[in-house]
C-alpha cells in the first residue's frame, strides 16, 4: 500500500513515498522555487538520484511533476502507475483549536483549513494547495492532514490562554496554538522507546532555520514556545522570537509602516538580524569563529534562548527524565549544545563531551547524569506515514 506523503512550503514542495511499512522509503525530493522565475526538481529513487530544471509556476504543476517522476524514474521506478498510490498524507501547519488529531480530508477539512489562513499566510494557504492538486490529480487515493499544531491539542487553559481580554480569545482566536508539533510528537514518541517509559516527562528541542521547545509531562505536551503563530518563543533563521509588545507602538508612533515592522519581525530578524550575515546557521557560526562580532552574538543570543526555556520547560516537566536535541541545528551543532547545556549541571544535565562529538541518534550524557540528554534526528514523513496509512487502512475497512 503505497502511500506519498506531501509537505507543501511557502516556495518548495517536499515529498517521499513509502511501502508498507514507514521505514520503506520508496523515493523522495524536493521541488525548489515554486512559484518563482527557476525551479529545480531533486528526486532519488531505485538508488539513483535525479536532478532537472522544470516549470513550476503553481503547486498543481508541482505536484504532477511528483507523480511523473515517481511513474517514471529510478531502476526501477517505485510505482508502474498513480492509481498503485492509496494515500497522500498532507503536513498542515495550522489546525486551529478544531483538529486534535489527524484526520481523512474532506470537504469541511478544506474550509477550515482555509479559514485558518490568516493565523499561517506563509504555511496553510500553500498546504491546503497542495492538497487540492492532489485530490484532482490522484482521486483514487485517501488524502489524510496531519497538524503541526495537533499535538498541542492537551495544553491547559493556563498555558495556552494569553493574558489578554477575553473577547480576544473568543472573537478573535487569540491563544497559544503552537507549532512543530509533528516533529515534537515523533521526538516524543521516539524517546519513549529509548528510555522504556511508556509516558515519559521530556523537553524537546527543534532548533533549525524555524526553532521551538515543548515540555511534555506523561508523554503529553503541557507548554510550547511558539504562540497564536510561530513568530513567537526562540530565536529563528528570520524570526525574531520573543519581544516586548510595546516594540510595535514604539516603532508605529515613530512612522514605520506595519508592513515593514512585519517584515522586520518576520524577515529581517533571528540570526540574519543580529548577526548581519546569513539567516544560515552554519555561516553565522564560521563568522563568529573567525571573529564577527555580530556573528558571535548571534549565536550567543540563540543559545540563551534555548537555555532559557529549557530551565523553565524542565521545571514543568519535573521530575525530567530526558532532554532531546533535534533539527538541523539542534542535531548538527555540538557548539549550540555545548552553549545551551553549560552550567547547567545543577539541573541534573551532564554532558559526555565525547559523545557530544559524535553523530547520528545517540546519548550525548554521562552514564551518571540523572537525566538523560539524546540527540535524535527527527523524521515528520515517517510519522505523516504511519497516520495516512493507518486512516486509510480505517477508510476503507
Amino acid at each position: 500500500m503505497p502511500v506519498l506523503v506531501i509537505n507543501c512550503g511557502s516556495s518548495s514542495i517536499k515529498y517521499k513515498l513509502y511501502g508498507s511499512e514507514p521505514e520503506n522509503v520508496l523515493a523522495g525530493g524536493i521541488i525548489e522555487g515554486v512559484g518563482e522565475k527557476r525551479h529545480r526538481h531533486h528526486h532519488a529513487a531505485g538508488g539513483r538520484e535525479f536532478t532537472s530544471e522544470l516549470n513550476v509556476g503553481d503547486y498543481r504543476q508541482g505536484v504532477a511533476a511528483i507523480v511523473r517522476a515517481l511513474v517514471e524514474r529510478g531502476s526501477p521506478p517505485p510505482i508502474s502507475n498513480a492509481a498503485e498510490i492509496a494515500g497522500v498524507g498532507h503536513r498542515v501547519v495550522h489546525g486551529g483549536d478544531r483538529f486534535s488529531e489527524s484526520v481523512v480530508i474532506d470537504r469541511s477539512v478544506i474550509e477550515e483549513v482555509e479559514s485558518l489562513g490568516a493565523l499561517a499566510p506563509l504555511h496553510n494557504p500553500a498546504n491546503l494547495a497542495g492538497i487540492r492538486a492532489a485530490r484532482d490529480l490522484l482521486p483514487g487515493a485517501v488524502g489524510v492532514a496531519v497538524f503541526d499544531t495537533a499535538f498541542f491539542a492537551t495544553l491547559p487553559p493556563h498555558a495556552y490562554r494569553y493574558a489578554v481580554p477575553e473577547q480576544w480569545w473568543r472573537d478573535f482566536g487569540v491563544r497559544r496554538y503552537g507549532f512543530h508539533g509533528i516533529s515534537h510528537r515523533y521526538l516524543a514518541e521516539r524517546a519513549a522507546g529509548l528510555l522504556d517509559n511508556p509516558g515519559p516527562n521530556l523537553v524537546t528541542l527543534h532548533l533549525g532555520a524555524g526553532a521551538s521547545a515543548c515540555a511534555i509531562r506523561d508523554g503529553q505536551a503541557v507548554d510550547t514556545s511558539m504562540g497564536m503563530t510561530p513568530l513567537e518563543g526562540l530565536v529563528m533563521g528570520t524570526r525574531s522570537g520573543d519581544i516586548d509588545p510595546a516594540v510595535v507602538f514604539h516603532l508605529l508612533e515613530a512612522g514605520l509602516p506595519a508592513s515593514e515592522i512585519r517584515r522586520g519581525l518576520l524577515r529581517e530578524g533571528g540570526l540574519l538580524g543580529l548577526s548581519g550575515v546569513s539567516s544560515d546557521f552554519r555561516r553565522v557560526a564560521r563568522h563568529a569563529r573567525a571573529g564577527d562580532g555580530g556573528a558571535a552574538l548571534a549565536v550567543e543570543a540563540f543559545a540563551h534562548r534555548v537555555r532559557r526555556y529549557l530551565g523553565a520547560f524542565m521545571a514543568q516537566a519535573a521530575p525530567c527524565d530526558g532532554v532531546i536535541f533535534s533539527g538541523g541545528i539542534g542535531e548538527n551543532s555540538q557548539e549550540v549544545r555545548s552553549l545551551v547545556l553549560l552550567g547547567l549541571e545543577t539541573l541534573g544535565l551532564v554532558v559526555d563531551p565525547d559523545r557530544n562529538r559524535g553523530e547520528g541518534e545517540r546519548r550525548i550524557s554521562t552514564d551518571g547524569s540523572p537525566v538523560d540528554i539524546m540527540v535524535i534526528p527527527t523524521d515528520e514523513e515517517s510519522l505523516i506515514a504511519t497516520d495516512t496509512a493507518r486512516l486509510v487502512s480505517d477508510h476503507h475497512s
